[in-house]
């Protein structure tokens, strides 16, 4: 039981032993008590003052005087009108160390095949160009909020729709059947996803110049040139092809996509995420085709005389959305409809959540009534996990231009950084230890500045700040890991024993341990707020707090035994909670630095 539920009991057994009432403890339940006032933890007592029938400051006096008597955690009090400030007794805290020093899971709940079984998706690429910044914040998004879900006792199935099918892949195949010349990833030394990349902007640069040229040569608008456009046509009529299923283009198709799929897997791979299931909305589209003309019969869609069908939600304050075009094609909201219906039919899920960016909440609010409308209940109880936008100090990325942010050149660029920035750090190690540990606090750096931030929020991600070895950086969490478990090792083996002699906790010890102690707090409001900057800012706090606690005490040169033995202990136990919170954001934390 935490501090907080131990008082929040405490309070409400005092409001019944000393008022005969009996009130919800968590109404009591306290926070910290602001730093200008004495105390550890305060209870407004507000809500007990109809029961007492006396004033705030006497109601708070009786109570807090009950939980002196009563309560053992708590040794003192103060009462400030109606702010109940508590004081914890030291050797509650000591307790607690020894009791979290034994649990190694300390703030992760069990998983068992009872577990509420929750989907999120995240990823989402299209197999036209590589993964780039954008999809960087995406996936490690989605990778840490399934562990942060896990670690609060959910069983979490990892997954991915890949956008394999469309006008976007078939312009990189016209290109490449174009001006490729028979160009694989071997012959041309470059990872597959990167050289369909390269295919898709070359596409767009040649439209481009079509378009300019039958403007300046017809006199045609712009818009009429784009309606015009013969290589525009081939791509739609190539795209017809392929949903008609040509032995031709879906060789190709086929051939083309498993370069990218190597090229994501290696992507993947570096930024430590992966995936329990893949969906591809080449498999996906037709499901929700079907599901699409079923409502149509059932008088739930509608059709225009173009052929196109759509649905008409002004009923629920939205508009008209298409849904499948007059070629008969389908568009992004039709697969989504097959997905889900797939992902539900494949697994028992409790929660789906969709890992996507803020430009998308329109598609999800009309994703779940168009789910609904179509009979499956979980439509409406799906959660679109939105976040904002991410961008460099040099502005937006614009893919089709071929300015994208790549992700292999960013991770590169991340771990050369560290390895810089580190060198007089790394100088006692072997080559390959530098270059391992350089990955990881690069990697550590990336991943951590993009996490701190509220997801909700639109970001400027500064690759040079990431890798500072001072102030809210993994860098810095990473160091003062590295840092306590070098003490650790110069320390030897640590009495674990809760019985062992280990003396009174000083008020800064009692505070760390309390920062510890926040920890399993900290893991639920991450999954309660879909929020990994939660933990993120947790493990600065606690690695700021170790460190300041660090520079003012002795720990190896202490003379007393039980003393060095407590502070010891309170150094292992912070480096595991800083592991434990940093593997939910997906970093990983080097032994030596």
């Amino acid at each position: 039981m935490t501090i907080e539920n131990i008082l929040a009991k405490g309070a409400a057994d005092a409001v019944k032993a000393l008022y005969g009432a009996d009130i919800d403890a968590s109404v009591l339940k306290p926070s910290a008590t602001k730093k200008e006032f004495e105390g550890d933890m305060t209870v407004i007592v507000f809500p007990v003052l109809k029961l007492s029938k006396k004033s705030p400051e006497q109601t708070a006096n009786e109570i807090g005087q009950w939980m002196v008597d009563n309560v053992p955690a708590v040794n003192k009090y103060n009462a400030v009108k109606g702010f109940l400030n508590l004081s914890i007794d030291r050797h509650y805290w000591l307790n607690l160390l020894c009791v979290i020093a034994a649990d190694d899971n300390f703030g992760f709940r069990e998983v068992d095949e009872n577990s509420p079984l929750v989907m999120v998706e995240y990823s989402s690429p299209n197999t036209n160009k590589p993964l780039h910044l954008g999809h960087v914040r995406n996936n490690l998004l989605g990778y840490s909020l399934a562990c942060i879900l896990s670690a609060n006792g959910n069983r979490v199935i990892k997954t991915n729709i890949v956008n394999d099918r469309g006008i976007h892949i078939c312009k990189s195949m016209l290109a490449w059947q174009k001006w490729g010349d028979g160009a694989t990833p071997e012959s041309t030394g470059k990872k597959g996803d990167h050289l369909i990349g390269d295919f898709y902007v070359a596409f767009d640069k040649h439209f481009k110049e079509e378009v300019e040229t039958l403007m300046k040569e017809r006199g045609l608008s712009e818009d009429e040139a784009k309606a015009q456009s013969p290589l525009m046509s081939e791509a739609r009529e190539m795209l017809r092809k392929w949903e008609q299923g040509d032995p031709e283009v879906r060789a190709l198709w086929e051939k083309m996509n498993s370069w990218v799929y190597d090229g994501f897997d290696k992507t993947y791979h570096r930024l430590g995420v992966d995936f329990d299931k893949i969906y591809y909305e080449s498999d996906t589209y037709l499901e929700g085709k079907d599901l699409v003309l079923k409502g149509l019969e059932e008088g739930k869609m509608y059709r225009k005389e173009d052929g196109s069908v759509w649905a008409d939600l002004t009923a629920e304050g939205l508009d008209h959305k298409l849904l499948l075009r007059a070629d008969g094609t389908s568009v992004y909201m039709t697969q989504d409809i097959g997905t889900a219906k797939l992902r539900y039919r494949d697994y028992p899920i409790d929660r789906m959540i969709y890992v996507v960016g803020n430009e998308q909440n329109y598609h999800f609010q009309v994703l779940s009534l168009l789910l609904d409308r179509l009979g499956f209940k979980w439509g409406k109880d799906l959660v679109h996990f939105s976040y904002g936008m991410v961008e460099l100090p040099e502005g937006k990325m614009k893919s089709r231009e071929g300015t994208v942010v790549d992700a292999d050149d960013l991770i590169d660029t991340m771990v050369t950084s560290a390895a810089e920035m580190g060198a007089d750090k790394f100088k006692d190690m072997t080559p390959e230890e530098a270059a391992e540990v350089a990955r990881m606090v690069g990697l550590g750096a990336l991943k951590y500045f993009l996490l701190k931030v509220d997801p909700r929020k639109n970001m400027l991600f500064n690759p040079r700040e990431s890798i500072d070895f001072n102030g809210n950086t993994g860098p810095f969490i990473q160091y003062t890991y590295a840092r306590i478990r070098s003490v650790l090792r110069k320390a030897g083996d640590i009495d674990l024993n809760k019985n062992a002699e280990m003396g009174e906790p000083n008020e800064k010890e009692a505070v760390l341990i309390r920062k510890i102690d926040d920890f399993r707090n900290v893991v639920a409001d991450a999954a309660a707020g879909y929020s990994p900057a939660v933990v993120a800012n947790y493990a600065y706090d606690l690695a700021k707090e170790y460190n300041q606690f660090y520079h003012d005490y002795s720990i190896l040169r202490e003379e007393d035994e039980a003393v060095r033995r407590r502070r010891l202990l309170i150094s292992l136990i912070t480096a595991r909670t800083l592991k434990s919170a940093m593997s939910l954001l997906g970093i990983e934390m080097p032994e030596r630095m």
